[in-house]
């Protein structure tokens, strides 16, 4: 027998059914309903800061899960918050579900309070944006939600949700687990790919993009053994692929290493495998020319409407990235490996000479942290990290060993590292999470801090404080030297501000400083942040502000 609910409870159980265990959210009177369908269902409710943490966390655990993360926020203010975040999960090619209180549906069109049409606001962040006006087809509409998010390029969307519809009630029933396409790719693509890469010279593959597993990351290091094919990682994607295996080559991405973007250059096939090669893959569309490149381009993406958009391929297959190396990895599972060519070799120790540190100003020297974080930290580990320079010492330095351990915005969202390790640590307890961010960064939002303190999230951030916005502070002394013009920030003591949330927190000025907070943070049993005191000459692993002064 049918029973009749209120929409907030058909919503949830609605998520129930898709196998949602967590929403991320800020309270608002618009979505009371919801809240109240929230009391009793086995959904947890992690109540962020602000919404922007919010969106982010969800982003976070879209990431780590490969399922949507969902958010609630209120309307109008808290839609505008969050929306940073779901710009972060379009531009990453991440699932995530934001679901938007909204006026009741007697008042639209009026500029009512907080009145915003969703539809137009959020149209270009998303897959899909749409307005629930019918309580009994709120199944309908979050079972296409999911279904969308997931399926070819994953991505966001918004769901609005009008405070009367809510209230309102209804005998609805919900939608059972959304049913997703395979993402195969035929058995003659896989043959033509083979062949492609069986044929080129200089081959050179690079992976990106969503769609990716632990056990496709094996596959990709197995099939680049077997045919010789070097491999470097997109922006942020640095874990698609054990960074120790021999043909892991490096980052194509920002500070990218000169030989490896000649290399690029230089190669006669491409293997682009789930990356979009946008703007930062390609030096700004340098290393690959547009609309014909002038290597031979091999593109595997989940969305056909990505093949062809920019770069006119050789050979193009609308597939699953990850499982379309899984195929690969499956045909040449009885193929020997090839001796490594010299082409391979070479851009392997390229790899191996840009890991050797160079000294950079000061008593405490970022590229020493890295260092230390590799020797001590187990495979698993997650790193996060937002925007700004202090990144660059972790794509060069840091090793990943295992996918989904790192945690960033490709698209350069500052404030995203700490909300993503709060979600990193209470969905994955049992693996250390530690936090990279700027003095600048960490404050877009600080106070997502009182969260992973609130859950027992037994995080650790790790705070580069130079006193500026050092990226712009580097292009600004580029442009205009010796101007320094709005980049200085004035900054708390921030290992006090740990304290006073009851957590560990520590000052560091030094290396040895560091290596001995650190192990006190790992060994406190409770979220910390080390406050690193960094030269403000040092703004990156190859710059130093003394030197464009000079």
């Amino acid at each position: 027998m049918k029973q009749i609910k209120h929409g907030g409870k058909v919503l949830i159980e609605a998520l129930e059914m898709q196998g949602v265990n967590r929403v991320f959210s800020i309270p608002g009177e618009s979505f009371l309903a919801a809240l109240d369908g929230l009391y009793d269902a086995g959904i947890e409710n992690i109540v962020a800061r602000h919404e922007g943490g919010a969106a982010m966390m969800a982003v976070a655990h879209g990431k780590l899960t490969g399922k949507p993360g969902v958010a609630f926020v209120t309307r109008a203010p808290g839609a505008t918050n969050a929306s940073a975040g779901v710009h972060v999960a379009f531009q990453d090619s991440t699932p995530m579900i934001l679901f938007v209180g909204q006026i009741a549906s007697d008042q639209r069109d009026r500029e009512a309070f907080q009145e915003v049409d969703y539809r137009a606001m959020f149209s270009p962040l998303a897959k899909w944006v749409a307005e629930i006006d019918r309580v009994d087809r709120i199944p309908e509409y979050v079972a296409r939600a999911f279904q969308t998010a997931q399926s070819g390029r994953p991505g966001p969307v918004v769901l609005a949700l009008p405070e009367d519809m809510l209230s309102a009630v209804c005998e609805a029933v919900a939608t059972p687990l959304a049913v997703l396409p395979s993402g195969k790719a035929a058995e003659s693509d896989v043959d033509a790919v083979l062949a492609h890469m069986q044929a080129a010279k200089r081959p050179l593959v690079i992976l990106g993009g969503g769609n990716w597993s632990q056990s496709a990351a094996k596959a990709m290091a197995q099939v680049a053994e077997t045919l010789d094919l070097p491999v470097g990682a997109s922006f942020r994607c640095q874990d698609f692929i054990d960074n120790r295996h021999p043909n892991y080559i490096g980052d194509i991405g920002l500070g990218i290493n000169p030989k490896l973007a000649q290399r690029v250059r230089d190669a006669d096939y491409i293997f682009c495998i789930g990356a979009r090669l946008g703007e930062i893959a390609t030096s700004g569309y340098s290393l690959v020319q547009s609309p014909v490149p002038s290597q031979k381009l091999v593109h595997i993406h989940g969305d056909a409407n990505e093949l062809g958009r920019v770069f006119h391929p050789t050979y193009a297959v609308a597939a699953d990235a990850g499982l379309f190396i899984e195929q690969i990895a499956q045909r040449l599972a009885d193929t020997p490996p090839v001796t490594a060519s010299a082409w391979t070799l070479e851009a392997r120790q390229d790899y191996e000479t840009w890991q050797k540190p160079v000294a950079t100003p000061g008593k405490l020297k970022m590229e020493n942290v890295i260092a230390h974080l590799n020797d001590v930290l187990a495979d698993d580990a997650i790193i996060t990290n937002g925007a700004g320079n202090y990144a660059a010492w972790l794509h060069r330095y840091y090793r990943y060993r295992n996918y989904r351990t790192q945690l960033a915005p490709t698209s350069g969202s500052m404030g995203f590292g700490l909300p993503a390790a709060v979600a990193a640590k209470i969905e994955r307890p049992n693996q250390e999470v530690i936090c990279m961010a700027g003095d600048g960064c960490f404050q877009m939002t600080m106070q997502e801090f009182g969260v992973a303190c609130e859950h027992n999230a037994n995080l650790i951030v790790l705070i580069s404080n130079n006193g500026m916005y050092g990226t712009i502070r580097l292009h600004q002394q580029k442009k205009f030297p010796k101007r320094p013009s709005g980049t200085n920030i004035f900054n708390p003591n921030f290992a006090a501000l740990a304290e006073a949330y009851g957590a560990f927190g520590a000052v560091v000025e030094t290396d040895a400083e560091f290596r001995e907070a650190f192990a006190q943070a790992r060994a406190a049993k409770k979220p910390a942040i080390i406050e690193m005191r960094i030269d403000p000459n040092a703004l990156g692993p190859m710059v130093q502000l003394e030197q464009l002064e000079g």
